[in-house]
């Protein structure tokens, strides 16, 4: 009986000894296939070339392949759904930009909650917008364009691309700050309503650095100020829209990165580290630098930096896109 017990009780220990070990290398393996970088939007868009830039040096990091995905629609909507239901295990993330905080304002049934149904990374990258003018806007500066506005209230068009856009939410917060009910024109989508701008049919737009930088310093529109709240590194010498007398005027695309719900600590550890390194890399840093982009704080590309954000973003945004408009649905 002696000997019996003896036994079994060396295979309990060989059985526990083999299953420990196997979950420990699981963990320390990851990843081991191709990860999934949703973008909510399409391919080419400021948010796909953000996540392209980041996936390369990412790649190299986790040693597995970080692949774009674009599924687009719906503001956003049909992406973060999407990821929102994958499967937890840390091979598919979703990279998307304001949306995440103003959607729920937006729209009135969500297939995801933005505070609920996800699991944070850490923040990416932080892009100014720019208020713009046609060339020949009488205006010289935003302190004449205030006047200006208020004396041709009726007359003004103010261009953005589109319900939900990030123009959209700066068109909103222009109007109620100026406290002017300027007309508003909705394109679909940022190229629609610069040529619309350039062709001197929409009077203002304000628009993320991405798309405007190239035609400020080609000087095709007229610039009035940026939405930061200081200066920015790729118009050093451009007022904010608070020097020029909007008084806290802040309007600021953001992206950050999300996993599904329940994704486990270790891989979302991982994970994050590989998005670190990369906001490290001086390449990285050099091509969001090109694209208008402001490098964020340590604290914010965490998981608590990002969470914090969201929950800023949505208390800020929820009252105006409701009292402007509504639900778009």
């Amino acid at each position: 009986m002696k000997s019996s017990f003896l036994r079994l009780l060396v295979l309990c220990v060989l059985a526990a000894s083999c299953l420990l070990p196997a979950s420990g290398t699981a963990a320390d393996a990851y990843p081991t296939r191709p990860i999934v970088l949703v973008v909510p939007f399409s391919a080419g868009g400021p948010t796909d070339t953000v996540a392209r830039i980041l996936a390369g040096t990412m790649s190299k990091t986790l040693r597995q392949s970080v692949v774009v995905e674009n599924r687009d629609g719906a503001g956003g909507i049909i992406g973060a759904g999407y990821v929102a239901r994958a499967r937890p295990d840390g091979y598919t993330f979703l990279l998307h930009h304001n949306g995440m905080a103003t959607s729920r304002a937006l729209y009135r049934d969500l297939p995801f909650d933005a505070l609920k149904s996800f699991e944070y990374i850490g923040q990416i990258v932080d892009v100014p917008m720019t208020l713009v003018a046609r060339s020949d806007l009488p205006p010289n500066d935003m302190k004449a364009l205030v006047a200006y506005l208020h004396a041709n209230r009726d007359k003004i068009n103010l261009a953005h691309a589109g319900p939900g856009s990030a123009s959209h939410m700066c068109a909103m917060q222009l109007r109620a700050t100026l406290g002017l009910q300027l007309t508003t024109v909705s394109f679909k989508g940022t190229a629609p309503a610069m040529v619309a701008l350039l062709g001197g049919h929409v009077d203002l737009l304000c628009d993320q650095t991405t798309q405007t930088l190239s035609y400020i310093r080609s000087k095709r529109v007229k610039l009035y100020g940026t939405t930061a709240r200081t200066h920015i590194s790729s118009l050093p010498s451009a007022p904010t829209l608070a020097e020029g007398g909007l008084k806290d005027f802040e309007v600021i695309v953001w992206h950050g990165i999300y996993a599904p719900k329940g994704t486990p600590k270790p891989v979302l550890d991982t994970f994050g580290n590989a998005l670190r390194q990369a906001l490290k890399d001086p390449a990285v840093l050099k091509r969001l630098h090109e694209l208008g982009g402001e490098p964020v704080s340590d604290q914010k590309v965490t998981p608590a930096g990002l969470r914090d954000w969201l929950k800023a973003e949505i208390d800020k945004w929820t009252p105006l896109i409701q009292s402007e408009s509504g639900y778009l649905d």
